[in-house]
């Protein structure tokens, strides 16, 4: 096993598109309802909202970053209009992924641009709730989003994470830079093509290829 595995103490996951896969649909809802927030906030139609959501993404980080900068909207009504659905249709019980949480002996929490209350919900749907010891949600980090390092920073101080013994795995390359950055051990998960990125250690299409790093066996 790589040696730089061997210190680690803490895995910090993304959630949405990182422990679930992008093919099941359940992004394709949250972003509907993104535009669908920022139609309507704003009186916009729908292609004019689209092309305006993904703006504030490439700006801001997030779509809700972008509307609190440029116009004031407090994250609670988008937050909970955006993630106020049921999972259960997109995401079910993942044994195979338990298997795996539960055979690292790390410390393990959620670090997502997402809320938390929609990360217990999909953690819950998943069956490994109670395989992380944290949780941080936008909200946690004054809702600055990744890939802004102040975010990580005030995930560091929330949580106590030493960046030099800890990896972090997200589906996003821009959301590894800074924390490779910080001296964390980075993992991408993603089944698309493309370039490798020197802030990148390892490159999984699937989370439960993480216990191929780790030489993990699980059933």
């Amino acid at each position: 096993m790589d040696p730089h595995l061997a210190k680690l103490h803490w895995i910090c996951f993304d959630l949405d598109n990182t422990l679930y896969p992008l093919s099941n649909g359940l992004w394709e809802i949250i972003d509907a309802r993104i535009q669908a927030f920022v139609a309507e906030t704003l009186g916009l139609p729908p292609d004019e909202a689209r092309k305006l959501q993904k703006y504030y993404w490439r700006k801001y980080g997030t779509t809700l970053a972008g509307l609190m900068a440029e116009h004031g909207i407090q994250p609670g009504p988008y937050l909970a209009y955006v993630h106020n659905f049921d999972v259960s249709p997109f995401v079910g019980p993942n044994p195979k992924l338990r298997a795996l949480l539960q055979a690292l002996p790390q410390h393990k929490l959620i670090f997502t641009n997402a809320s938390s209350e929609h990360a217990y919900n999909v953690l819950r749907v998943l069956g490994v709730e109670d395989c992380f010891e944290q949780v941080i949600g936008v909200e946690e980090v004054d809702y600055i989003p990744k890939p802004d390092p102040r975010a990580y920073e005030l995930c560091r101080a929330k949580t106590g994470v030493d960046p030099s013994r800890s990896m972090f795995i997200d589906d996003l390359p821009e959301n590894l830079k800074p924390a490779k950055a910080m001296g964390m051990v980075t993992v991408l998960i993603s089944q698309r093509g493309g370039r490798d990125y020197e802030y990148v250690d390892y490159k999984l299409r699937r989370i439960e290829d993480l216990a191929q790093v780790f030489h993990i066996a699980v059933p």
